[in-house]
C-alpha cells in the first residue's frame, strides 16, 4: 500500500486521529509545565453498593478483583462552542489529499477542532458547534454523549472533502452565533480574518460581541505561514487570484515581498492589540506548524476557568 494511501485512510476516520493528534500531546505535556493536568480522571476510590456503576473501572477490576470507580474532579465543568469559518479563503491553499501533515486552513480546523473535542470528552466538558460561510451552514448547541460527538465529527469530516467557493462577512454571523450562546461558554473560534470587505470596525465590534453573557473567547487566527505571511513564492511572474471576489493581479512576488510582510505583521499586530481590549485570547496559528498550539490555549484556558 502506498503511503499516500495510507495517510488518505487516516483523515477520514476523524474521530481516530484526533486520539492520535491528542495522545501524542499529552505525552508531551507531562514533560511541560502542565504537567499534572488531568485529562482523564483526578484518582480511584472504592465502589460503593448503590452508587452509580456506570463509571467502574472493568479493566481494574479484572486485576485486583476489586471496584473501583473513577473520581472524576468534576462533572461537566465548561460549556464549550467551537466556531469555524468556512468560507472560501479557508480552502486555501488547494490541497488534493488532505493528511494530518498537509492540510489547508479549514482542514486544519476541522483537525484540531476534533482534537478539542477529544479533549473535551475525557474531560466531561459539553460541546457545540457552529459552521458559516456565506450562510449560517450548521448549528449544534453544547451537549456531552457520544451520538452528539458523533453528529459533530461528521459535520467537521464534510469540511475536509467538500470545497467552498462562498464569500463570507464574518461578523455578520459572528453576531448570529452570540445571540445563540445564552449561558456562559468557552468559545474557540477557527478564521482567517479575512473578508470582503474592508470595515474592519465591524469584524472587531462582532468579536466584541462574542464576550456578551462573560463568554471566555479564543480566537485561532488561522494561516499559512509560508505564503500568506512569508509570501514565499518561486522567483516568477505570477497570477493571484481572490479566491472569494475573483479578481486577479500579475506581480513578481519578489518585488513585494518585503513590503507584503510589513503589511501583514502590522495587520497581526492590530488583531493582537484589539483582543487584548476586548480582553480575548489571540492565537495566530500557522497550519504548517501542528496542533499543541490549539490545545495548549483550551489547557490554560480551562485552568483559569476552573
Amino acid at each position: 500500500m502506498k503511503v499516500s494511501e495510507v495517510q488518505s485512510s487516516e483523515i477520514k476516520n476523524l474521530g481516530l486521529l484526533a486520539k492520535q493528534v491528542v495522545e501524542g500531546f499529552i505525552t508531551g505535556i507531562h514533560k511541560s509545565p502542565f504537567h499534572g493536568f488531568s485529562v482523564e480522571f483526578s484518582e480511584h476510590k472504592l465502589y460503593n453498593t448503590g452508587e452509580s456503576t456506570r463509571h467502574i473501572d472493568w479493566k481494574l477490576f479484572a486485576k485486583t478483583e476489586k471496584l473501583y470507580t473513577k473520581k472524576y474532579e468534576e462533572e461537566t465543568n465548561l460549556r464549550c462552542h467551537i466556531i469555524i469559518d468556512n468560507s472560501a479563503s479557508m480552502h486555501y491553499p488547494i490541497v488534493e489529499n488532505q493528511t494530518v501533515d498537509r492540510v489547508n486552513k479549514v482542514g486544519f480546523s476541522a483537525i484540531a477542532a476534533a482534537a478539542l473535542m477529544e479533549i473535551l470528552k475525557r474531560q466531561r466538558d459539553a460541546v457545540g458547534l457552529s459552521i458559516y460561510s456565506d450562510t449560517y451552514e450548521y448549528y449544534a448547541p453544547e451537549k456531552g454523549g457520544e451520538r452528539h460527538r458523533a453528529m459533530l465529527l461528521h459535520q467537521l469530516s464534510q469540511l475536509l472533502v467538500t470545497p467552498s467557493k462562498a464569500t463570507t462577512e464574518t461578523y455578520q454571523y459572528l453576531h448570529e452565533i452570540s445571540e445563540k450562546l445564552h449561558r456562559r461558554s468557552f468559545v474557540f473560534l477557527f478564521t482567517d480574518m479575512l473578508q470582503t470587505s474592508k470595515e474592519e470596525h465591524l469584524l472587531f465590534e462582532a468579536l466584541r460581541h462574542l464576550k456578551y453573557n462573560k463568554h471566555e473567547v479564543v480566537l485561532f487566527h488561522t494561516y499559512d505561514g509560508k505564503t500568506e505571511f512569508n509570501f514565499d513564492f518561486e522567483n516568477t511572474p505570477q497570477k493571484f487570484i481572490d479566491v472569494e471576489t475573483g479578481e486577479a493581479i500579475n506581480i513578481h512576488s519578489e518585488n513585494i515581498q518585503d513590503k507584503y510582510k510589513e503589511l501583514v505583521q502590522n495587520y497581526f499586530n492590530e488583531l493582537k492589540d484589539k483582543c487584548l481590549q476586548y480582553k480575548i485570547d489571540y492565537v495566530p496559528v500557522d497550519i504548517h506548524q501542528g496542533y499543541n498550539e490549539v490545545l495548549t490555549a483550551y489547557i490554560i484556558g480551562r485552568k483559569n476557568n476552573k
